[in-house]
């Protein structure tokens, strides 16, 4: 027999498309926070890496995995938002953190030049119309 057999070489290719799949979702970097659950619907995607700020249930500041200092937070947005084609931005906060501290980071990141925020929240959380779980 001269010709060769592909079959093996279809099944690793499948292994791997496998793998490949299972491990894209965890390569997302991200800063572990406790965030609030709602039962809002998830936002559809992008081409473009989203662009996410992150406020820890200390207070500290983070674009993407960078720790920003809250005077500079809105030069900071100034210069990624010129490089940018979305004007899209995901805020991350930890639910202990106050409301004022992250209407105050919602402003910077409208003044930085992003004015479509997307707020990220854990799913599952209560809704005002019964159909979801408790929040006691």
């Amino acid at each position: 027999m001269s010709e060769i057999n592909v079959t093996p070489f279809v099944d690793v290719m499948l292994v791997l498309l496998i793998i490949f799949m299972v491990a894209a979702p965890l390569l997302t970097v991200g800063v572990p926070v406790e965030l609030p659950k709602s039962a809002a619907g998830a936002l559809p995607t992008e081409q473009e890496e989203p662009l996410t700020v992150t406020v820890t249930a200390s207070g500290e500041v983070q674009i993407q995995t960078t720790v920003v200092a809250r005077d500079q937070l809105v030069t900071r947005l100034r210069g990624i938002a010129a490089e940018r084609a979305s004007d899209r931005v995901f805020l991350r906060a930890d639910g202990a953190v106050p409301y004022a501290s992250v209407m105050e980071v919602m402003g910077a990141l409208n003044a930085g030049g992003f004015s479509n925020i997307g707020l990220v929240t854990d799913i599952g959380g209560p809704s005002l119309d019964g159909s979801g779980t408790s929040g006691n």
